[in-house]
């Protein structure tokens, strides 16, 4: 299991752990990033990501990817 932000760009992979205090956890949901579902990094621009999760694209902190473990 690794944090979000270190997968390699445009490889799907499925989201293992959502972490972070209860607040962070249910907006992480609310955006699609649930146990079970894939997420794939489409590009990364100054520690930031885009990725594509649940048919739509997202912009997110590497603070915020960090809490999501692949």
């Amino acid at each position: 299991m690794m944090p979000l932000f270190l997968a390699d760009k445009g490889e799907e992979n499925i989201i293992q752990k959502v972490g972070g205090n209860p607040e962070m956890k249910k907006h992480l949901e609310d955006l699609g990033f649930v146990v079970g579902g894939s997420v794939t990094v489409v590009s990364t621009i100054a520690g930031n990501l885009i990725v594509k999760v649940k048919e739509s694209r997202i912009a997110i902190s590497q603070e915020m990817a960090g809490k999501i473990m692949i």
